[in-house]
């Protein structure tokens, strides 16, 4: 997401540029974000047969999902303020650059601590990468066409889920999950080479500042989005991380159904994604209530209705659809809670989004190698349920909603 900081002069206007080039070049961030998201997420399809690949536990394995959230987490902020007057393309390049490099490493990686360095490299992108990339459409195409070209750059998010993820389970299960990282670093050097054919140079105009941020964790609306985001996040990463060995030990499920499963996770995601970003502005709390109390259900229930096929699908269904409208609805606490420092409010939300993936993604191995898939599932929708709390206590406090613009 884009940094916090404060405009020194106007904003550059789009280049005069044919329309194609222009949305070509939306269309260049928007993969990679595609690439960004697909790698960050990769592992969760892929998790049991890395771990065994090199004797570890499954809760071990976690720590791929781990890593690059912290990273991400900090590096979003300090990244913004290091390269704050370097060309943004240049930037964006030496990230997704760095982003092949990361999977061509986990491709042939001989041990698994070169794996997590290689993870380590995907962090340091997700925080560069999208600091930068998320807020870039005001400076690629025509005022009337931001909206629509920020549509397009946000939509890599669950198309991530969507086709990136399942893509590299197929391409795991058919050809080891080595090639599914080496076939995701080629992709990534198509993206790169797109890049630079149709992004324009685009001069640093904005001087960076962090303090801002104290005045906007000051805020109680942002709290309350902080409180909200950490639980429901938490009990998502802690239980989706690990929904491959729920979905073997438990379900029985084979690998070809499972990418299916994943598949059609991915797909009720983007139906979520929309329609939360379709009633989170008039109904806040009670979009986000609705999607945490989903989750908890879903992960709740799995352990019971779980253990058939037709029932572990069904509820990965309903769990897909919550899950595709809480990125949207933390999003929009943040932003309205600070209408005035959109950019602020932004980096608070990646930051605080990527820290807590990694802290579901711990907690959740660190809970697997003590007990069971089910009791995974079980721990993660208590905290979702928690979440549904926080919202009653936002809403028996009085407090203001968060204003629609």
């Amino acid at each position: 997401m884009s940094a916090a900081t404060t405009p020194s002069v106007q904003a550059p206007a789009p280049p005069d540029r044919p329309s194609l080039i222009s949305w070509l070049a939306v269309i260049s961030v928007m993969l990679g974000i595609f690439s960004i998201v697909t790698t960050e997420i990769l592992p969760i399809g892929l998790l049991t047969s890395i771990g065994s690949s090199f004797a570890v536990s499954d809760g071990m394995a976690g720590l791929m999902m781990t890593m690059p959230g912290f990273l991400a987490a900090v590096s979003a902020p300090l990244v913004t303020v290091a390269t704050g007057r370097i060309d943004r393309r240049v930037m964006l390049g030496v990230f997704i650059l760095l982003l092949a490099l990361a999977n061509f490493l986990a491709a042939v990686a001989p041990n698994y601590w070169l794996v997590l360095v290689s993870r380590v490299m995907v962090g340091v992108t997700i925080g560069g990468f999208w600091s930068i990339g998320a807020g870039l459409a005001g400076q690629l195409v025509p005022g009337a066409s931001v909206g629509r070209a920020t549509s397009v750059i946000f939509s890599a998010v669950p198309l991530g889920s969507v086709l990136g993820v399942p893509l590299g389970t197929f391409i795991g299960d058919v050809a080891g999950w080595r090639t599914a990282f080496l076939v995701m670093g080629c992709f990534t050097l198509a993206v790169l080479a797109l890049l630079f054919l149709v992004v324009p140079p685009l001069p640093s105009d904005r001087s960076t500042r962090l303090d801002v941020l104290g005045r906007l964790l000051r805020s109680t609306d942002t709290r309350f989005a902080l409180v909200m985001t950490f639980l429901v996040v938490l009990a998502h990463f802690g239980t989706y991380t690990y929904v491959t060995p729920f979905l073997e030990q438990v379900t029985h499920t084979s690998a070809a159904l499972i990418t299916i499963f994943l598949l059609v996770y991915g797909a009720a995601g983007i139906a979520g994604n929309f329609l939360g970003g379709s009633t989170v502005g008039r109904y806040p709390r009670a979009t986000f209530a609705a999607a945490a109390a989903s989750i908890a259900g879903a992960t709740l229930l799995l352990p019971v209705l779980g253990r058939s096929e037709v029932g572990a699908v069904a509820l990965l269904i309903v769990w897909g659809v919550a899950y595709g409208a809480v990125p949207v609805c933390s999003q929009t606490w943040f932003a309205k809670a600070s209408p005035d420092s959109p950019e602020a409010s932004a980096v608070l939300f990646t930051a605080s989004f990527q820290a807590t993936i990694s802290m579901g993604a711990l907690a959740g191995g660190a809970l697997l190698d003590r007990s069971s898939p089910s009791t995974v599932m079980v721990l993660g929708g208590v905290a979702a349920a928690l979440t549904v709390l926080v919202v009653w206590v936002h809403w028996a406090g009085r407090f203001h909603r968060p204003r629609v613009s």
